[in-house]
């Protein structure tokens, strides 16, 4: 599969001044496209898809060691799908509490990083079909003897990503939610002592003790509540998002999406 790759600052430039160099009286930047729109699927830059990630959220979108190439399992995802459609992309990286102010900023045209599809965003934002199913887990220190539920949350500690679905879980079963950028920093408070649990997919859990096999972490309890992940759109990108979802159909018909599932967890996650 070849990949996309970021395209430079100085190229994004290069691309807006050819586009407002089209017919000054219709509008138009000489394809019969709007300045508005800048391109078949809404896009500010012709032809480049602006991707917002966290980049630190492994295994989904993270730089391996810390500081080699952005990768992941929706960079894999995100980057098949543009592949389909003909796209480069550029990369935006910002905390997950940012994100969505991102988008709603139009500094994005999608986020990828596994959005999870809920009401209250939907009233916001609109959504791709979902790429990833994973069910949500209490993960606790593994000493802890406590906490087998949800129940037994209220008045405990957990670190979340304030914006969460698992954070207004968390919140919802009574606990006093520590606010934290992402896994990374929950885990870390978690291993210190300092929180008594975070609520988080079971995939990132899985990833993470693969990778870190004496952790002294452990899960509590699986949740009834799965988590239906997807790329995040604005609401004028009614365009993109048919076809994004089109790609994925044809990802999932050719397997590329089970591949993807068993290079990162050892099963297709995709449903």
């Amino acid at each position: 599969m070849s990949l996309n790759r970021t395209l430079t600052v100085t190229l994004a430039a290069s691309a807006l001044a050819l586009a407002a160099c089209g017919d000054a009286e219709t509008g138009d930047g000489g394809d019969g496209q709007t300045a508005a729109s800048g391109s078949a699927y809404g896009l500010a830059n012709e032809g480049v898809l602006v991707v917002g990630t966290e980049g630190t959220y492994r295994p989904f979108s993270f730089h391996e060691g810390g500081a080699g190439e952005l990768t992941g399992y929706d960079i894999d995802v995100v980057e098949a799908v543009a592949e389909k459609l003909d796209l480069e992309i550029e990369y935006q990286e910002t905390q997950w509490d940012a994100l969505f102010a991102g988008l709603e900023a139009g500094r994005f045209d999608v986020i990828a990083n596994q959005v999870s599809i809920n009401p209250e965003r939907e009233a916001s934002y609109l959504f791709s079909e979902p790429y990833t199913v994973s069910p949500g887990v209490i993960v606790i220190p593994e000493d802890t003897t406590d906490i087998s539920g949800l129940t037994d949350l209220e008045g405990k500690t957990t670190a979340q990503s304030l914006n969460s679905n698992w954070g207004k879980i968390a919140e919802g079963a009574g606990a006093t939610v520590e606010g934290v950028e992402g896994w990374a920093q929950a885990v870390a408070l978690l291993e210190q002592g300092r929180v008594d649990a975070t609520v988080n997919d079971s995939l990132t859990f899985l990833d993470y003790t693969k990778e870190h096999p004496d952790s002294p972490i452990a899960i509590a309890a699986e949740l009834d509540e799965a988590s239906l992940n997807a790329f995040a759109f604005g609401q004028d990108k009614e365009e993109l998002v048919g076809a994004f979802d089109e790609a994925l159909a044809e990802l999932a018909e050719d397997g590329t999406l089970a591949e993807l599932g068993e290079k990162y967890f050892g099963a297709d996650v995709s449903q």
